[in-house]
């Protein structure tokens, strides 16, 4: 994988390594775990001609900084706002992916004057907000386990099951590498995150335009969830990507591009 080369930003003490293409409105990219910017690849390529297109590595994902153990959802969201105040961006289109949309919607609570439109794809509402209380622990315990594994067996469990709904060899190859280079603190202050957060009262108060977009195979965050942020968000609108599953930006990324690029031109 090649793509846009890694640019490096200095926030609060943290390295923060990112991707950036295009000139035009920002859209600022945020991955999910055991993923980093190279997940974002198709769309730094895909949305370059029309906007700033900026896909960072998240402390603890990719060529980052790893974060302190009490790293919570709330400092990822400051460290994304000394990030673009960094890069010198100010309000930007923001979409998130999977553990990507839970930050995107803190960032929102804290900085909802620094969001223009908002993309949150197949997400939650934190694991606590969008999941029963049994299917969260049997996660968290499942991730905490894989965190301390050896690389090679997390690609073979996670790759591409948990990801994909029918992923080529080329796209499996793909993502095996991004995953095999994940963070063990990392991947567990994420999951951390995720199944302590619940985003549900957050839901309600988002009053920019937001697109949910959705593979129509994610087993991760079925349709289920995705209508439960539709039917919370005021301004929202559901657009289910067809042959994706949970990595609907990879798996179906032609599809994936012409969907936000029409939200965010014309919402």
């Amino acid at each position: 994988m090649s793509g846009p080369s890694l640019l490096y930003s200095r926030v609060g003490g943290y390295s923060i390594a990112y991707r950036a293409a295009g000139d035009g409105p920002p859209l600022i990219l945020l991955h999910g775990f055991l993923c980093d910017s190279r997940c974002w690849l198709a769309q730094l390529s895909g949305l370059a001609d029309q906007f700033t297109v900026l896909a960072w590595d998240a402390p603890g994902a990719g060529l980052s900084s790893v974060p302190p153990e009490t790293f919570t959802v709330t400092d990822w969201a400051e460290a994304l706002a000394g990030f673009l105040n960094d890069v010198g961006v100010g309000r930007a289109h923001v979409l998130g992916l999977s553990w990507g949309g839970m930050l995107a919607q803190e960032f929102f609570r804290l900085y909802p004057s620094r969001v223009d439109r908002l993309v949150l794809a197949d997400t939650y509402a934190g694991w606590k907000g969008s999941l029963s209380a049994e299917m969260v622990e049997t996660r968290r315990a499942r991730c905490y386990r894989d965190a301390l594994r050896p690389a090679n067996e997390v690609v073979a469990e996670w790759v591409p099951v948990e990801f994909f709904s029918n992923a080529s060899v080329d796209l499996t190859a793909e993502m095996a590498a991004v995953v095999a280079d994940f963070h063990p603190l990392g991947f567990r202050l994420m999951t951390k995150a995720l199944a302590d957060t619940d985003t549900s009262d957050v839901l309600p108060t988002i009053t920019v335009p937001t697109l949910l977009a959705w593979g129509e195979g994610d087993l991760r965050s079925p349709l289920s969830v995705a209508h439960q942020f539709l039917g919370a968000i005021p301004d929202s609108k559901l657009a289910v990507i067809p042959k994706a599953g949970h990595m609907s930006n990879m798996e179906n990324s032609a599809e994936f591009n012409a969907t936000v690029r029409s939200f965010l031109v014309n919402a």
